[in-house]
């Protein structure tokens, strides 16, 4: 199961901005990999306390988890996969992080210990939920290094795992084990995704390099199906554009013109899960963002096309998860209903056959023409063809023991995996 949830960076000043300003809000509620727990920063009365939301069970319910004084808006938590929720605080001018959990009536808190900041200029964010739920890693960005640090779940406290050279951004995990995580790097005034292995010392290798003049990041990866969503301007110089891509597949990175929304910001934030052998017909969840609102797209890269869907009143914007089945849940908070889901059930796949009917009450664009790919190599013309038939189904064979390490997709995009 895919889920995105992308934090707000913190400063290690107490006047440092939250951000810079690009791209949507923050998701309104960070869900673990499994999609059992959720945890937010809740307000009532003007005062910002944790809240915890059990999502496994028969009926969602809410636990609020307030302490002694209020938080400080922005404070970012982090369910836990044993329902725990990790809190990360700037208290002067270091990051400290702890576990709560109920306690009956109270709350129950304990600490993890905290990050020091050489540099007051650097910035701290936790990265989205680590597959296993047993762990959980922040991202420290620095003017010319990014650390990764584990910062819940060692044996001794917060440990710095990683130091790259330059600025990173992002943050997704590529494989279940919680081994090998995707960046953006930024260097030589390009952005380019690489590979960071947590478990061999922090050694970065290639992932994705669509163009040498283009800035190409990965937006989400799902490990059932392999499918990929990244966001680049290779196919449009200056204007960014989602394109997906199958880890695994000899085909380029397609850019399908339906996710281009005029006036809008498209986001996506989850991948059905389950599709081992058929990953184009993966359901995407969209958050798209625009002058009148939010509202959730889907979309599947056999279809060429997005349904848009009205978002559930009093949605947590940006946050939810797929049922292998297809069906999208998303966590919403009304003054009469404070815990819930919504269940969406999309339109189903389109077949191959021409004029099927859009279902009542949700709409869709019209299938556009061949979609801008990626070129394959320098000296290939791949990128002029029309879209082509889906690949034929992945091989069933267990991978090897080893972690597979993708190779960068300007030499061969998408095309294989190897091994260390």
């Amino acid at each position: 199961m895919t889920v995105c949830a992308i934090e707000p960076s913190v400063g290690c000043g107490d006047d440092d901005e939250e951000g810079d300003g690009d791209g949507p809000a923050p998701a309104g509620c960070t869900l673990t990999a499994d999609g059992a727990y959720g945890a937010r920063l809740a307000s009532a009365g003007g005062s910002w306390f944790p809240e915890r939301w059990t999502l496994d069970g028969p009926e969602p319910y809410a636990v609020p988890l307030p302490r002694n004084q209020p938080e400080e808006p922005g404070t970012e938590v982090q369910p836990m996969g044993d329902g725990r929720v990790l809190i990360h605080r700037v208290v002067a001018g270091r990051h400290a992080f702890s576990l709560l959990y109920p306690t009956g009536p109270g709350t129950g808190e304990l600490p993890l210990g905290a990050v020091g900041c050489a540099d007051r200029s650097a910035r701290l964010r936790l990265l989205p939920p680590a597959p296993d739920g047993e762990r959980a890693y922040a991202l420290a960005v620095g003017p010319r290094t990014t650390s990764v640090w584990l910062v819940a779940g060692g044996a001794f406290g917060p440990e710095r795992l990683a130091e790259l050279p330059g600025r990173c951004s992002g943050g997704v995990w590529l494989d279940r084990s919680a081994r090998l995580l995707a960046l953006d790097r930024e260097s030589g005034g390009r952005t380019k995704s690489v590979v960071v292995d947590l478990e061999c010392g922090g050694e970065v290798s290639p992932l994705l390099q669509i163009a040498a003049d283009s800035d190409d990041r990965l937006l989400l990866a799902d490990h059932d199906s392999g499918l990929l969503i990244v966001r680049s301007d290779a196919p449009s110089p200056g204007q960014h554009r989602l394109g997906w891509g199958i880890l695994g597949s000899s085909l380029p990175v397609r850019f399908p013109e339906c996710l281009r929304v005029p006036d809008c910001t498209v986001t996506p934030f989850a991948v059905q899960p389950g599709q081992v052998l058929t990953p184009e017909s993966c359901a995407v969840a969209l958050r798209v963002d625009g002058p009148t609102g939010s509202w959730v797209g889907v979309w599947r890269p056999a279809e060429r096309r997005m349904h848009h869907l009205a978002a559930p009143e009093g949605w947590l914007t940006g946050a939810g998860l797929w049922t292998p089945e297809g069906v999208l849940r998303l966590p919403y908070a009304t003054e009469a209903v404070p815990c819930g889901v919504a269940r969406v059930s999309p339109p189903p796949a389109i077949g191959a056959e021409h004029g099927a009917a859009t279902q009542p009450g949700v709409t869709s664009a019209s299938p556009p023409g061949p979609e801008p790919v990626a070129p394959v190599a320098p000296h290939s013309d791949r990128s002029s063809e029309p879209e082509e038939p889906a690949p034929p189904a992945r091989p069933t064979e267990p991978p090897a023991p080893s972690a597979p390490r993708p190779v960068p997709l300007q030499e061969a995009p998408l095309g294989r995996l190897v091994t260390n």
